[in-house]
C-alpha cells in the first residue's frame, strides 16, 4: 500500500519538460519543467481569481441587488418611496375625478353655482350634495343605525379566526378602546386627515353610505361570517360590490358625522350576530 502511494506521489511530481524549439535549426528556444502538481495549482489558482474577480462585480456593481433575498437598505427605502407616491397619486385621482364629476354637475345644473365658494371646494361639492338625501336613504340610514344600535351582541373572548392575518387598519394611536358597557363596539384610531383607511382582510364591499352620527362609513363582507365596519371617514374610495383586497385603500381618515372629536378612524369587527374587541385581532401599538 505504501509503496502505491510513494508511486502515486512521485507520478504526481514528476515533472515533464515542455520546449519550443527552431524547427529549421532544431535549436531550443524556450523550455519549461512541469508537473501534474502544477498544473492542478495553476487550474486551482485561476478558479480562484476567477472567483474573486466575479465576487468583487458582484458587490460593488447593482448586479447585487439580483441576488436572491438581497435588497440594500437604498432600494428598501426607495421601494416604500414608491408605495406612498402610489398611495398619494391614488387619492390624488380620486380628488381630481371628484373635480370632474362636479364640474359636470355644475354644467348640468345639478349642483348650484352658489354652493361653490372656491376651487378647492370642488372636490368636496359632491360630498356635501350627499347630505340632501331621499325619504329612502334616510329611512335606510335610520334603519342601519337603530339595527346596529340595539341588535348587536357583545362576547368577551373573541373567537379563533383561522387563517386570516389582519392588516392594520390605519396609522395611528388608539385614542379610545372598546368598551361594551358604554355601547363603544369599537376601537378609535387618532389619524392625520387623508390617512389611507386599509381593509383589514380581502372581502366585498356591502355598504358604503353617509350617516348623521358617523359620517362617511364603509363595511366590508369578508370570509368565515366576518365583517369590518369603518366610521368617520373623510371620504370614502370603495363603492358597494367593490372586491376589496387586505392592505388595500378603501377610504381616507377624516372628522364627519356628529359624534367625532376630531380626525380618527372609528374600526369595528363583528363574526356573525357578534361584535367583538377588535384589538385581539390587529396590532395598533
Amino acid at each position: 500500500m505504501k509503496n502505491k502511494r510513494k508511486a502515486f506521489w512521485k507520478n504526481f511530481k514528476f515533472k515533464y519538460k515542455l520546449t519550443i524549439t527552431n524547427e529549421n535549426t532544431l535549436e531550443e528556444i524556450v523550455g519549461i519543467h512541469v508537473s501534474k502538481l502544477n498544473g492542478v495549482s495553476v487550474l486551482l489558482s485561476a478558479v480562484t481569481v476567477i472567483f474573486l474577480i466575479a465576487s468583487l462585480i458582484i458587490i460593488f456593481t447593482p448586479l447585487r441587488n439580483y441576488l436572491p433575498g438581497y435588497m440594500n437598505t437604498e432600494v428598501r427605502e426607495q421601494v416604500v418611496q414608491n408605495a406612498l407616491r402610489a398611495d398619494s397619486l391614488q387619492w390624488m385621482l380620486e380628488r381630481q375625478r371628484m373635480y370632474i364629476m362636479n364640474i359636470q354637475d355644475i354644467i348640468s345644473g345639478n349642483v348650484k353655482v352658489d354652493s361653490v365658494h372656491s376651487i378647492d371646494s370642488l372636490t368636496a361639492v359632491r360630498s356635501e350634495e350627499l347630505m340632501e338625501r331621499t325619504q329612502a336613504e334616510d329611512d335606510f340610514r335610520k334603519q342601519y343605525e337603530e339595527t346596529e344600535r340595539y341588535n348587536l351582541t357583545t362576547i368577551d373572548n373573541a373567537p379563533a379566526v383561522t387563517g386570516l392575518i389582519f392588516f392594520r387598519p390605519t396609522r395611528g394611536m388608539i385614542s379610545s378602546e372598546f368598551d361594551a358597557a358604554k355601547k363603544h363596539y369599537g376601537i378609535d384610531i387618532a389619524a392625520s386627515p387623508n390617512e389611507s383607511v386599509l381593509a383589514t382582510l380581502d372581502g366585498t364591499g356591502m355598504l358604503a353610505t353617509y350617516t348623521a352620527d358617523t359620517g362617511y362609513v364603509i363595511q366590508v363582507q369578508h370570509g368565515q361570517n366576518l365583517v369590518s365596519i369603518y366610521k368617520h371617514c373623510g371620504s370614502l374610495l370603495k363603492k358597494v360590490g367593490d372586491t376589496v383586497k387586505a392592505g388595500e385603500a378603501i377610504a381616507l381618515v377624516g372628522n364627519t358625522g356628529e359624534k367625532t372629536t376630531g380626525p380618527h378612524l372609528h374600526y369595528e369587527v363583528h363574526i356573525g350576530a357578534d361584535v367583538v374587541d377588535p384589538a385581539k385581532y390587529i396590532n395598533v401599538k
